[in-house]
């Protein structure tokens, strides 16, 4: 069976950080392209950070600079290192996995999704 298990989120003042896991079962990390998402209530789901099979790392725009995106290959675990915090990254954030390439993938082609985790940053 595949899962996604999301843990670390929480809150914390503006300027403060937070690193979320995603510990995976069911498949290899290398084998798929990596995501972490964010979403809040009434507004499209961002793909904040993605990391390829042969991690290779891409981000938005709006964390380019204070989120890394990482992975433990040999604990089949995917890292989400939030620094900088600011309250608009306010959000259930979920890590998802497309096995394959990372090129051109759209959300939608995300097969699994883990239950999410919240983050709560406070001015």
């Amino acid at each position: 069976e595949i899962r996604l298990v999301e843990s670390g989120g929480g809150s914390v003042q503006a300027g403060g950080s937070l690193r979320l896991s995603c510990a995976a079962s069911g498949f290899t990390l290398t084998t798929h392209c990596m995501g972490w998402f964010r979403q809040t209530p009434g507004n499209e789901r961002e793909r904040v950070a993605h990391i390829s099979t042969i991690a290779v790392t891409t981000y938005a725009n709006s964390v380019k600079g204070r989120f890394t995106i990482s992975r433990d290959d040999a604990k089949n675990t995917l890292y989400l290192q939030m620094n900088s915090l600011k309250p608009e990254d306010t959000a259930m954030y979920m890590c998802a996995a497309k096995i394959g390439t990372c090129y051109l993938a759209d959300d939608r082609d995300f097969n699994y999704w883990g239950q999410g985790t919240q983050v709560t940053v406070s001015s």
